[in-house]
């Protein structure tokens, strides 16, 4: 089946989700309702790679978990398929990180004709601001990056599942108490190991603005990034790179951290120039997304803490 793109920057958007719904409708997608699908478990629809992965932890065997952005897709830039609207369609609850990250999801809903329990994961998260660009106008929405808002993502979460299948209430709660404890439990070893680099060298330069809850939760300094936007789509160019080198220089920061799911050539030769050492590649920092199954990025926690570690050995 070919992939037909959901995207509102396209003119024919409309015209084609309408299409689209219509053509669902007729196979018979529906979210009327609410409490557990076929096969007793709950289905949810979970956006980004980290509401998927807190979903699942806090639902267990309770819910059937499609999460729509695979590892190392990026979701500033996605655009749906038709498997996606349907999964939305049959879907009693839709996960999503907010703080307008997923640009697309609103027409994506409205075609599936979705009419469960949408649930915000950045209610209660205190938002970094943006610097008035279109796609940073809601804030900053890498929230993830500090365990304590993903702390507050999982009980987001878990109202939402308790409020579609309240027979499991009990569970997703016991569930995400137990999961508070690691989340504690992992801002607790960051801090730790942070705190091992001298403090005149706790300076970060990264591929594109997407660690500044991190930053700010761990006492480190923003030198500045490859591409200085939240998006990484956002376009580079040469005064960017010739920028970050001299920032490099002067600030005597030690290295450039790129992400595992973004090219790395660019990172390298700024590198380079500016005669640092660089983390780039398949193992380098997870930015926007989890990594695949079996990498050190396959779950949050181990994202994060795979994160802290590149860090500390680059930096101290």
């Amino acid at each position: 089946m070919p992939v037909i793109p959901i995207c509102t920057r396209l003119a024919a958007g409309v015209a084609g989700l309408a299409l689209l719904a219509a053509l669902l409708a007729g196979c018979g997608s529906s979210s009327t309702g609410s409490g557990a699908g076929a096969g007793g478990r709950l289905p949810v629809v979970a956006t980004t790679s980290q509401v998927a992965d807190f979903t699942r932890v806090l639902g267990g065997d309770r819910v059937r978990v499609s999460q729509l952005l695979k590892p190392n897709v990026d979701p500033h830039d996605y655009e749906p398929t038709p498997a996606d609207i349907e999964a939305i369609g049959d879907a009693k609850v839709l996960v999503e990180n907010g703080v307008g990250l997923e640009s697309w999801l609103d027409d994506a809903i409205g075609a599936a004709g979705f009419d469960g329990i949408r649930v915000d994961a950045s209610r209660g998260v205190t938002i970094r601001a943006g610097n008035g660009d279109t796609e940073e106008k809601a804030g900053d929405p890498h929230i993830w990056h500090n365990p304590l808002n993903a702390k507050i993502m999982v009980a987001d979460i878990e109202r939402g599942l308790a409020q579609a299948d309240p027979a499991n209430a009990g569970y997703f709660q016991a569930n995400r108490i137990a999961y508070d404890g690691r989340l504690d439990a992992l801002d607790g070893d960051i801090r730790r190991q942070i705190a091992t680099i001298p403090p005149t060298d706790r300076k970060l330069v990264t591929n594109h603005d997407a660690f500044g809850y991190y930053i700010d939760r761990y006492g480190l300094t923003f030198v500045g990034s490859i591409i200085p936007s939240f998006d990484t789509a956002a376009e580079l160019s040469g005064s960017n790179i010739r920028n970050i080198v001299d920032k490099i220089r002067r600030t005597g920061t030690k290295a450039v951290f790129s992400e595992s799911s973004l090219p790395p050539r660019t990172a390298r030769t700024i590198a380079s120039e500016a005669g640092v050492r660089v983390e780039a590649g398949e193992d380098s920092l997870y930015g926007d997304t989890l990594g695949p199954a079996g990498s050190d990025g396959a779950t949050y926690l181990q994202m994060e803490e795979h994160n802290t570690r590149k860090i500390v050995a680059a930096l101290r």
